[in-house]
């Protein structure tokens, strides 16, 4: 899907054509919509392929009068197994224009398309930038607070558990966790270069974003590993409260089974088809129940005060 966009003032408006300095939002698009983009605006079909591949690393690449910036934003997706990820954003700058693509719907450039983002312009592509730069990490450091919400919520569960489902969900937030590291690191290395090299001309107010942006990012990058540190002491202390768990249940139906044996036996014995003490006296069978039960008293007694029960 292509939009075109261009803000005028305060305003956002929907364009049908490019125009100079619009901003052209690519997802998800097709092949034939890709190779239209490419020969419309010039701009290499490698740039667009780059910006598709899941895969791809955050990096700074210029062709001829193209710019290209790959950066890795956080992705949510409730249908995943791993719910929180990161996803590869492609940022060109051509002479009059900007083009932003990525492979599916992108959070942090949703919330310009929907108009969520003030006081910025498609004139001003530098500073349009360092938003972008800017709403990742604040979308970043918005994840990372789920996660931990959802971390309180499983550590809740593991505390009674006994299973493994709670473990295996803590371990895909302790993936996404290592996602977000990895790509707020490799952000940081792109807005470094940007603050070294003059590859884009930038306004006398964009310095301060430039900086605000980078300490957001690492920021964020500070909070994934603390987070990530914290996951990884609990799962290892809950994989022995789980162990610890099932002990306690084991050594419950241990005992249970002791005290079950004491009457067993008894009734074993006097169920034998010999002759026994006791056979002809009427009231034996009430005797062997009550010493049945006395046994097994004396051994819930002893259990008790021996705390194995």
């Amino acid at each position: 899907m292509v939009e075109i966009f261009k803000t005028e003032g305060t305003s956002q408006k929907v364009l049908s054509e490019y125009e100079r300095d619009c901003w052209i939002n690519v997802s998800s698009p097709s092949e034939d919509e890709i190779k239209v983009l490419s020969q419309d605006l010039s701009i290499p079909i490698e740039f667009f392929m780059g910006a598709l591949d899941v895969d791809e690393r955050p990096r700074i690449e210029v062709e001829e009068k193209n710019l290209l910036l790959l950066i890795r934003t956080p992705h949510f997706d409730d249908s995943s197994e791993i719910q929180f990820s990161t996803m590869p954003l492609g940022i060109i700058f051509t002479d009059n224009l900007m083009v932003t693509i990525c492979s599916n719907k992108n959070d942090v450039i949703q919330a310009f398309v929907n108009g969520r983002i003030r006081g910025w312009s498609t004139a001003k592509r530098s500073q349009f930038l360092l938003r972008i730069f800017s709403r990742t990490a604040l979308v970043y450091l918005d994840y990372l607070k789920q996660i931990n919400k959802q971390t309180l919520i499983f550590e809740d569960k593991l505390q009674k558990s006994m299973k493994n489902e709670e473990l295996i969900e803590l371990l895909n937030l302790e993936k996404s966790l290592v996602y977000f590291t990895t790509s707020l690191r490799a952000n940081e290395i792109v807005m470094e270069r940007l603050q070294r090299t003059e590859m884009v001309k930038m306004y006398p107010d964009d310095v301060d974003l430039l900086e605000d942006a980078i300490t957001e990012n690492r920021q964020a990058i500070e909070m994934a590993n603390i987070y990530s540190n914290i996951l990884s002491g609990m799962m290892d202390a809950f994989a022995s409260v789980i162990s610890n768990n099932l002990n306690v249940v084991m050594k419950f139906l241990t005992s249970v089974t002791i005290l079950l044996t004491l009457p067993v036996i008894i009734a074993s014995i006097y169920g034998m088809n010999i002759k026994l003490p006791l056979q002809g006296w009427q009231h034996a069978f009430a005797f062997t129940m009550g010493l049945s039960v006395l046994l097994s008293l004396i051994g819930l007694i002893i259990f008790i005060k021996r705390k194995w029960i």
